[in-house]
Formats: structure tokens, C-alpha cells, sequence
């Protein structure tokens, strides 16, 4: 919420992502940037692996958006993350909001 009172809406999501992780990071938290995470196909590693915006702790990705409208392929690409890496819980946050509070969404695997 910080990053978006001090920044506003309007400006690319490499911004927000990377005052986001400096936000966390300042708060002792252990932030991974851009963490790339490989993709288990039929018990092979392969290297077209993805990278997610931030994770958090190793537990909670984070997708970040700044779009005028989340659509339903942002939830499912998010989904699809958590499924792939064998986590919980992810947030999709757009700030692209003049809310940021309207912009969260939290995005559960598997609850």
C-alpha cells in the first residue's frame, strides 16, 4: 500500500515490482526477484522453465499488474504458478487502481 500512496497508479509494473521488493526487503522480509522456478514435465526438468514477479518468504508469489482491467487469463497464469511450484497462496495486484485495495486479489491453490 505504501508503493501506491507514494507512487499512484499510471506508471509500468517493473516500477511497482521493484519499489515492492525494496519495500519488503527493508522490512527484513526475504524477497526474491524475477525467481526463476523450473518446470517439472513428467518428472524431467526442462529449461523452459518460469520466472514469477516476486516470492516472498518462499511461500506467497506474487503477480504483479498494471492494467486497466485484471482479466480472467491473470488469475488462471497465477493459479497455474502456484500449482506448478507446489505453493498456497499468491497475490495478483494491480496498481493500476486508484484503490489499491480494489487492485489485491489473493489466489489460493488447492484450499
Amino acid at each position: 500500500m505504501n508503493v501506491h500512496r507514494i507512487l499512484g497508479p499510471g506508471l509500468l509494473e517493473s516500477t511497482y515490482k521493484d519499489c515492492l521488493h525494496f519495500e519488503l526487503v527493508q522490512k527484513g522480509m526475504l524477497v526474491e526477484n524475477e525467481k526463476a522456478l523450473p518446470l517439472i514435465y513428467k518428472g524431467e526438468k526442462l529449461e523452459s522453465g518460469y520466472r514469477v514477479d516476486l516470492l516472498v518468504e518462499k511461500k506467497v508469489i506474487v503477480e504483479l499488474k498494471a492494467v486497466e482491467t485484471l482479466n480472467p487469463i491473470y488469475f488462471a497464469q497465477l493459479l497455474t504458478y502456484l500449482k506448478l511450484s507446489n505453493r498456497k497462496l499468491g497475490l495478483l495486484i494491480n496498481f493500476n487502481e486508484c484503490l489499491i485495495k480494489d487492485g489485491i486479489k489473493r489466489v489460493v491453490n488447492n484450499l
